[in-house]
């Protein structure tokens, strides 16, 4: 039977970037996924860089984001060097842009909080943002200037980090779907695929909206898909040079010279479609936003599925302790929703020293898989 030190069951950002970080640390490392990995939520993702809170967003991520927005730079350095793969991530301002007659209240309010948080965040004329914009659009009210902003192409950051990977010496398995996980008494020993089973210290189950399929995983990870659906675009006249982000929709561009619109959210299970009215929704946003790409070659669509959690929060720590009954040996790192590619370093960086006994470097006690776990048990 093969072994390993560690299994990380999932092979997209997460999975990927707990495979590296691990692998740093000289543990024998594989990872399984049950396709071609980098081909879900991650291959999908727009690629913004951001700690920026939403409305919609719990405010205990917004520790988890910032502390890993701070870790981007030497991360995505040490794994451009070890691939030889071209700079990842571009670092430049976003604008963002409020519509309607409220706008400067919204704006206000939006900028009062992101000062709260220490965030480098300026009110911003509508004059100077179409110096800088020309193309933003006439419905724009107010807008604000987010100097701690970044972006990157999810799927040029894929192919540098599973090479960065595979040169770190660290086994990827495609098309090995995990059904479960091997016991011994309460600890995990390994797990179990189709015809075979594989023994690992460690188990790291970071396997996106399909955790929840492993079994023994649920109730620990009640993960759920939302899709996502994309548009890209390349635009017949100059079009906008940075991100431009609204409360409908959001525009990134690319090095190559496309424009990213996005993006859906929608509960309608595992099926990855494309619809009309999801494409509709991103191209008015993207063009309310920017006009002038009202008249560009639409050369791209598709659609991700991330893992949503009941709270929004991502679900990152081990399965054991505080009184539960969950076996030893198996962590979990997934419902990482919008932010997967975000919160990448951080996530490794602490699920590698929680499962090495040091001290971590962030608090990670509001996204533990034991808060549902202890939920279940309450409401039993």
């Amino acid at each position: 039977m093969k072994s390993f030190d560690a299994l990380v069951v999932g092979g997209g950002i997460i999975g990927g970037a707990i495979a590296w970080e691990l692998a740093r640390r000289k543990l024998r490392v594989a990872i399984f996924d049950r396709q071609e990995p980098w081909r879900e939520a991650s291959w999908a993702a727009a690629g913004m860089l951001s700690p920026s809170p939403e409305p919609s967003e719990s405010p205990a991520l917004f520790p988890l984001a910032k502390a890993s927005f701070d870790l981007y730079p030497a991360w995505v350095s040490e794994i451009e060097s070890v691939a030889g793969s071209a700079p990842l991530v571009r670092r430049e301002a976003a604008i963002e842009l409020f519509m309607g007659p409220e706008a400067e209240t919204e704006r206000d309010v939006f900028l009062a909080e992101h000062l709260r948080l220490g965030l480098k965040t300026a009110a911003m004329s509508l004059a100077d943002a179409k110096k800088l914009e020309p193309t933003i659009g006439s419905n724009a009210g107010a807008a604000a200037w987010l100097t701690d902003e970044a972006t990157t192409d999810p799927r040029a950051l894929g192919h540098a980090l599973f090479q960065a990977l595979s040169r770190r010496g660290v086994e990827i398995l495609s098309g090995t779907e995990i059904t479960s996980l091997t016991m011994e008494k309460q600890r995990c020993t390994g797990v179990s695929a189709v015809g075979r089973e594989i023994a690992a210290g460690q188990v790291v189950v970071a396997a996106g909206c399909y955790s929840a399929s492993i079994e023994g995983i649920r109730p620990y990870a009640p993960v759920h898909p939302v899709r996502g659906q994309m548009v890209a675009l390349r635009p017949l006249t100059p079009g906008p040079n940075r991100v431009l982000r609204g409360h409908r929709g959001y525009v990134v561009p690319r090095p190559d010279g496309r424009i990213v619109a996005g993006s859906t959210l929608e509960n309608d299970g595992y099926e990855k479609r494309i619809t009309p009215s999801g494409q509709m929704k991103i191209l008015m946003a993207a063009i309310e936003l920017s006009p002038p790409l009202a008249n560009a070659e639409i050369v791209e669509t598709w659609s991700g599925l991330r893992p949503g959690t009941p709270d929004r929060l991502p679900i990152i720590g081990p399965v054991s302790g505080f009184g539960t009954s969950g076996p030893a040996g198996v962590t979990i790192a997934t419902g990482h929703y919008r932010n997967g590619i975000l919160l990448a370093p951080i996530t490794a960086r602490v699920v590698a020293e929680s499962i090495l006994g040091e001290a971590l470097s962030l608090d990670i006690t509001p996204y533990s898989p034991l808060r549902f776990a202890l939920d279940q048990r309450t409401h039993a």
